[in-house]
């Protein structure tokens, strides 16, 4: 790891958020700029709303199965370099997607975009956290999360703009000049790894292979059962992701180097901020796909008129996260991260307003106001707690299992909350009455994240974490340093 931290003003400390939250951006980017872009993808290529799911969750699945072996990838084979191939990966899947002559040929493009999306965000976080100096890590992590999350709620703009303007293909064309600057950008960059990873054993292709089979079999029945029968493919499918995912952890707990350290979740912070992750995640990725859909199938609204409505949650985020940042890291996570949950669940019940003859001021804007604002008192200290919570060497792989699920999350919802909400909607069709039973079942969950983590949540001076099963701390670099990296943890069980 490295010795000298940088101090957030510093040149060096700008180049590094510069980077990170870029090429970060462009992987959060292609999370929600894809969604305004759906029905003319429709309209050009054919497909109902089970394909318009899997260009969504195509990339999804990847990004969330792949996100744990990206970050301890990074951890074991240097955060730079893996960071600087993913971008490489995704500038080339980018490419792929924009020349799709097929709807296929655009889910299988997407697939490989997710490869790339997958070393370069639990990448971003861990270069923050091993270069910045730790008095200013909150304040950074607050500058990555909100902008990070800005590029994400600024999707539906930008792909509006340039459905309308040019060519829904400008959607992924645009990565190619982002991807590029970032690449050059990397220069700049300080490698780091740890050095004790190599040590531990093999990488565990097992547990990647298994993790990915599981969510993959999982979500291609989800997706294809009810819109197509669950004939025996779909059947199969699930049995196999079902099983995977079943010996997911039972693989994990006698693996020397796990892809996901058992021990991690002892801590009651780290495991109940990413239960929190898992539920406000969830709500935000199934309510901006199904309200794209909507503003333009049941409203009538242009691809630009759409990502324009959305466009105040973009605002308030981008003003608003980096204080949040800094105010958790001086008075403690539990408040906001309790609050700010169940504010986004109001916005989110606001937008069952958005109703075929809604006008915008009445039902449209105080809706993504009200969630714009709860996103923005949530997600920076939820990703600085997540950090705070592990010893220093496993930020890499905590940054990945945050990130996985926070991904799973939103892959999750969009296959499951139509159904849920009894939607079968075909290409351009209005959404009909379950749209609005949709944001409440989305709202229901925001709040649930609020309860976990007033539950789970401490706000106390965070002490010495608990040693993880297996490691010798006598080693040349310790897992715990109170005098470098306070850590959010104490008991056997990790809670306060």
């Amino acid at each position: 790891m490295p010795t000298d931290r940088l101090p957030l003003g510093s040149t060096g400390a700008r180049w590094l958020l510069a980077v990170t939250v870029l090429g970060s951006g462009i992987a959060f980017l292609d999370s929600t700029v894809v969604n305004v872009a759906l029905p003319a993808i429709g309209r050009e290529l054919g497909g109902g709303l089970a394909e318009q799911q899997w260009v969504l969750d195509g990339y999804l699945l990847t990004l969330s199965a792949l996100l744990l072996a990206g970050g301890a990838a990074g951890d074991r084979y240097g955060r730079r370099r893996v960071f600087t191939g993913g971008l490489v990966l995704f500038t080339l899947a980018s490419l792929g997607c924009g020349l799709a002559p097929s709807g296929g040929t655009l889910i299988i493009a997407r697939l490989v975009q997710g490869v790339g999306a997958a070393a370069l965000v639990p990448g971003s976080l861990a270069l923050i956290d091993a270069g910045i100096r730790e008095e200013d890590r909150g304040r950074a992590v607050g500058i990555w999360a909100g902008m990070s999350g800005v590029t994400s709620a600024l999707g539906p703009f930008i792909g509006g703009w340039l459905v309308d303007a040019v060519s829904w293909r400008w959607v992924f064309f645009i990565n190619l000049p982002l991807a590029g600057v970032a690449l050059v950008m990397t220069r700049h960059l300080a490698e780091s790894s740890d050095p004790t990873s190599r040590e531990s054993g093999r990488f565990d292709a097992v547990g990647a292979v298994l993790v990915t089979l599981g969510l993959a079999g999982v979500i291609y029945a989800l997706i294809e059962g009810p819109s197509r029968g669950w004939r025996p493919t779909t059947v199969g499918a699930a049995v196999v992701g079902i099983a995977a995912l079943v010996a997911f952890p039972l693989v994990e707990a006698r693996a020397a180097a796990p892809l996901l350290p058992p021990g991690l979740f002892r801590s009651r912070q780290f495991t109940g901020a990413n239960l929190t992750t898992l539920a406000v995640y969830a709500a935000m990725g199934g309510a901006l796909f199904l309200l794209a859909l909507q503003l333009q199938q049941s409203l009538g609204y242009s691809a630009l008129d759409a990502g324009l409505a959305t466009l105040p949650t973009t605002v308030i985020m981008l003003l608003a996260s980096p204080r949040m940042g800094a105010v958790a890291q001086r008075t403690g996570p539990r408040l906001p991260m309790t609050a700010g949950p169940l504010v986004a669940g109001a916005g989110l019940a606001l937008m069952a307003r958005i109703v075929p003859g809604a006008g915008y001021p009445e039902a449209v804007l105080p809706a993504v106001v009200v969630f714009g604002i709860g996103l923005s008192i949530t997600v920076a200290p939820l990703t600085t707690t997540v950090l705070a919570s592990v010893a220093e060497r496993h930020v890499g792989v905590a940054s990945g299992v945050n990130n996985a699920i926070s991904r799973m999350a939103g892959l999750l919802a969009v296959a499951v909350l139509p159904l849920a909400a009894g939607l079968n909607a075909g290409a351009g069709q209005p959404l009909g009455p379950g749209f609005p039973r949709a944001m409440y079942i989305a709202a229901g969950v925001a709040v649930l994240g609020g309860l976990i983590a007033l539950a789970t949540v401490r706000t106390a001076a965070p002490v010495e974490a608990h040693p993880l099963p297996g490691v010798n701390h006598a080693c040349q670099h310790p897992c715990t340093r109170t005098s470098e990296r306070p850590v959010a943890a104490s008991g056997a069980d990790g809670s306060r």
